[in-house]
């Protein structure tokens, strides 16, 4: 198994600093971290798809809202589709995609790969086809996923991980060492993605958190702009709250072993790129409780 992480889209909302933290300009720079697992048996699986050829093609499909507030710059060679076939695949090696939610950043990419399955929360599905306010109308767009029809869905109960109620992947024949991880919060269904590798875990948070320091400090730290909007998107804030919580506790008990990271601090994903991809050995992987498998 080799993992890339990838940027699936740029949006650079004004305030630079003020809004991500590091931006010395005007605008603030917010990518859109996603994963892209290659595996010997199940071909290719994608964690979130970031923005789609079709959001680019027609950027009017998203929320005016939405494109202008982060001001999104749609660009051909970002796309998830893009960069697999820039790796030398083809659109249909992409066998699954688990998504950590619905918003449009992180489903805009469904589309462009037909023969996947897709992985994700049953009540984020529920949650996104009932919109029932103005924020939710805007940041869930149905036509993202229009004609995709090979959907998993899951219930939030299954295996524990490191505390965390969890529900394996159902992937192949063989089921890889994936989980959904449910993070309640910024949406009804919202769920992190933990892989096993030959050096423990990754845990793919989505929007669970936004800001490093969010998670990876003893005390959270945020600048404004992302706390604002962080605010603004909330579903459940005091689930949300409480889950950036445990992912704090999460990464100071399990620091090297358990790898968090959100999905849209470019800083994160800068320093995963600087990694050479991971190759895992099953034969020398740690469980979700520590112990070596046998």
């Amino acid at each position: 198994m080799h993992i890339h992480h990838l940027n699936c889209g740029c949006m650079c909302p004004v305030g630079g600093k003020l809004f991500d933290g590091y931006s010395r300009g005007l605008t603030a720079c917010l990518v859109c971290h996603c994963l892209l697992i290659e595996t010997d048996t199940n071909g290719l699986i994608l964690v979130d798809t970031g923005f789609g050829q079709r959001d680019v093609q027609t950027p009017e499909r998203l929320s005016r809202f939405f494109r202008a507030f982060n001001n999104i710059k749609f660009e051909h060679r970002l796309t998830a589709l893009e960069q697999v076939r820039r790796l030398g695949f083809d659109a249909n090696d992409v066998r699954h995609i688990l998504v950590t939610h619905l918003d449009f950043d992180h489903a805009g990419g469904l589309q462009d790969f037909p023969q996947a399955r897709v992985h994700v929360m049953r009540d984020e599905m529920a949650a996104a086809r009932t919109a029932d306010t103005w924020i939710s109308r805007r940041r869930f767009q149905a036509r993202q996923w229009q004609g995709v029809d090979n959907w998993e869905f899951y219930a939030p109960d299954g295996d524990t991980w490191f505390g965390f109620d969890s529900v394996r992947a159902l992937i192949g024949a063989e089921e890889e060492d994936i989980f959904l991880v449910p993070l309640q919060g910024h949406t009804a269904g919202h769920a992190g993605i933990a892989v096993r590798t030959s050096d423990g875990w990754l845990l793919h948070a989505g929007d669970a958190y936004f800001f490093h320091d969010e998670v990876h400090q003893a005390e959270r730290r945020c600048p404004p702009g992302l706390k604002f909007y962080q605010y603004m998107m909330d579903t459940y804030r005091s689930a949300r709250m409480r889950n950036q919580q445990r992912l704090r506790e999460l990464a100071r008990v399990q620091d090297g072993h358990v790898e968090i990271f959100c999905s849209h601090d470019a800083k994160e994903w800068e320093r995963a790129v600087q990694q050479h991809p991971v190759r895992v050995d099953s034969s020398a992987m740690p469980s979700a409780t520590g112990k070596q498998s046998s």
